[in-house]
This record gives C-alpha cells, sequence and structure tokens, in this order.
C-alpha cells in the first residue's frame, strides 16, 4: 500500500492509503485533486465537524470512481 498525504482544513496533513490497484488503475479513476476537492465538500456538508477526514475521503473517491464508468458508457454509446 502506498501512503499519500491529504491536507484538513486547519493545513495539517493527514495520511491516508491508497491500494496498489488505485494505482494500476488510474486512468479510468478520478485524480487526487478531484477525490480531495470532493472530500472538502462533503467536509463543509457536515457543517465542519472534524474528525471524519478517512471517510470524507473514501465515500468521495466511491462517488467520483461510481460517476467515471457512467461517463464512459456515455461516451462509448456516442
Amino acid at each position: 500500500m502506498k501512503r499519500a498525504a491529504v491536507k484538513n482544513a486547519e493545513s495539517r496533513p493527514s495520511v491516508i492509503f491508497q491500494s496498489d490497484n488505485a494505482e494500476r488503475g488510474r486512468r479510468n479513476s478520478p485524480s487526487p485533486e478531484e477525490i480531495r476537492q470532493r472530500a472538502f465538500e462533503i467536509y463543509m456538508e457536515r457543517r465542519g465537524i472534524h474528525g471524519c477526514e478517512l471517510d470524507d475521503w473514501l465515500q468521495a473517491e466511491r462517488e467520483l470512481r461510481e460517476k467515471v464508468p457512467q461517463e464512459l458508457c456515455a461516451v462509448r454509446r456516442s
């Protein structure tokens, strides 16, 4: 597993783990910047409650990964 630093709202890095599968599938996956942005949106939707950075990141990653295959299917149908 690889470790990646993610900055939370207080600009202190938090450590998250990414599986090797995420590295292999990067072409069809959202970028870390897209995940970071969505995780921050989720954080703000929770009114900035601290302590759930990993949950926010994983939720954002899951949402965006579900979105990518749908976009690919739409392009292939065109």
